[in-house]
């Protein structure tokens, strides 16, 4: 994983992308037991030129093809590790990347979204292992739930956290 995060870091260094974030299953490892996944979500902000409207990943393969990186599907292998690049799709997806918090991984520098951040997107994607995760983060107590409750508030996912708390119990304090 450093070799990875060094290349994304000097990807950024060069310009090809902005601030970034760790997110998915490998931003939850910073906070929880570590879990089974095939790859790593890097959310990144990418520069935009004067004018431009659509954004596009392409230099980012480009840079990454150029520097030693292989296309497999969706993903770019850097290193061994295949790294899915994500543009923030909404605000809640931006807000995630920009409050991010700095870690180091292997003494590499590295950001990771905050925990209540990874849970609000989570109960936004809603899939079961989603779920799965949100239980996990409440269980080992990773999360700051006034924080995360200005979050779900912010974003219009107050209801949808009332549904889970309903459907999955216990959540409560």
């Amino acid at each position: 994983m450093k070799a990875t995060l060094e290349a994304i870091n000097q990807m950024q260094a060069d310009g090809v992308i902005g601030k970034y974030a760790i997110g998915g299953a490998v931003g939850a490892t910073f906070y929880l037991q570590p879990a089974a996944t095939l790859d790593v979500d890097i959310f990144v902000t990418l520069p935009t030129t004067p004018g431009g409207l659509l954004l596009s990943l392409a230099p980012i393969y480009d840079y990454l093809k150029a520097h030693g990186g292989t296309v497999e599907d969706e993903y770019i292998v850097i290193d061994g590790w295949p790294v899915q690049f994500l543009s923030p799709s909404d605000e809640l997806e931006r807000e995630a990347v920009a409050e991010s918090v700095e870690t180091a991984v292997e003494g590499t520098p590295t950001w990771v979204m905050t925990a209540e951040h990874l849970v609000a997107i989570a109960l936004r994607t809603g899939r079961p292992k989603d779920h799965n995760r949100i239980l996990q983060f409440i269980e080992q107590d990773a999360v700051d739930r006034g924080k995360l409750q200005g979050i779900l508030d912010r974003h219009g996912l107050a209801s949808r956290w009332k549904q889970f708390e309903h459907k999955f119990g216990g959540t409560h304090e």
